[in-house]
């Protein structure tokens, strides 16, 4: 992909080996879109935007330096694949975990880590049933409701972890239900990309 085409905010302050390479993850995710789902065909015409922009923003969010970031639900990289190319540049101590149930997906997310030369732990698994990884970073894009998704942050987040859930323009209905079952601490960022949506920042996970 041209990267004439694909521009570069302010707050994405990356090399130019690293530019290139969050174009050849989208030209991959675009090409096995064509057998798999990884991207619906709706949202390809504007992918940078909505898949890579929207994933990289997170990094902003989360200011990672070191440790494991796990991201939950990885479908076609997610932020996950986004967040391993920035830590190559940005935090190489870094390490990142891409949890994700679809076996298909999996091979995918592997082939991608191995032609981008990108060092990924990916587990084909759900996250109900994988061990307890301590993760100081745990992020999840369009995978569950907030209710479900701190229940998973609160069994694998390391103490003073923080996740990160990026959400639609009904996040204060997910953020009201949640309260119900579970206190955290919720700072409310407004999206980069997108002015219907939020990011959600979350610490202090403990049940109601």
């Amino acid at each position: 992909m041209s990267l004439e085409f694909q521009p570069l905010p302010a707050w994405l302050n990356v090399s130019r080996e690293t530019h290139e390479k969050l174009g050849d993850l989208l030209a991959l995710v675009l090409k096995w879109s064509k057998r798999i789902n990884l991207v619906s065909t709706g949202s390809a015409p504007d992918a940078w935007a909505r898949h890579i922009l929207d994933s990289a923003q997170l990094w902003a969010v989360a200011g990672a330096k070191g440790g494991l970031w796990l991201d939950v639900g990885s479908g076609g990289g997610f932020p996950g694949l986004v967040m391993a190319v920035l830590a190559r540049d940005l935090a190489p101590d870094l390490r990142v975990c891409l949890v994700e149930s679809d076996q298909r997906k999996c091979v995918f997310l592997r082939e991608a880590a191995r032609q981008l030369s990108l060092v990924v732990d990916v587990r084909a698994s759900r996250i109900e049933g994988l061990e307890r990884l301590a993760p100081m970073i745990l992020t999840a894009r369009a995978v569950a409701p907030l209710d479900a998704l701190l229940g998973y942050a609160e069994r694998q987040l390391a103490e003073g972890g923080l996740a990160i859930f990026p959400k639609g323009k009904s996040y204060a209905d997910e953020v009201a239900m949640a309260q119900k079952n579970w206190r955290f601490d919720c700072q409310v960022v407004e999206s980069m990309t997108d002015s219907n949506s939020v990011v959600l920042k979350i610490e202090n996970i403990r049940n109601a």
